[in-house]
């Protein structure tokens, strides 16, 4: 299966999310923020599947870390996660580098059909309906 590096600063929700990954057979490396996850991709020469980070967290924001990784692993998907509108409009103008934005909270069920979503290149169901 794939390898994913998923972010996030909550501890309860990261563990949930990696769980929930893991059970489709995934191997999930987590970091607690941005920075964490930099330093990550660059010891790994970004050698992951997919990037999964919330966008409101402490050192470096999902924005900001996606903006990075695009740049210096241009084929990774990114999918981003908040639980803050105004973040979600921060993120509107990533469209090109972000393959989509789930908002929190979600299910086990919704994190899951993202992720397999994103790793096979589908594209959004809003993203569709506007193409």
């Amino acid at each position: 299966m794939a390898r994913i590096l998923l972010t996030e600063d909550d501890e309860a929700v990261r563990s949930f999310v990696k769980r929930a990954l893991e059970l489709d057979g995934h191997s999930v490396r987590a970091a607690e923020d941005g920075g964490e996850a930099v330093e990550v991709l660059t010891r790994e020469n970004g050698a992951f599947d997919l990037l999964l980070s919330d966008i409101k967290m402490p050192v470096m924001d999902g924005i900001a870390l996606a903006l990075h990784s695009a740049r210096d692993w241009p084929d990774l998907p990114i999918l981003l996660m908040t639980g803050f509108a105004d973040q979600r409009e921060r993120a509107s103008g990533l469209d090109n580098l972000v393959h989509d934005i789930i908002t929190k909270p979600f299910s086990l069920a919704d994190i899951r059909k993202s992720v397999k979503d994103a790793l096979a290149g589908h594209l959004p169901e809003e993203a569709r309906r506007y193409a």
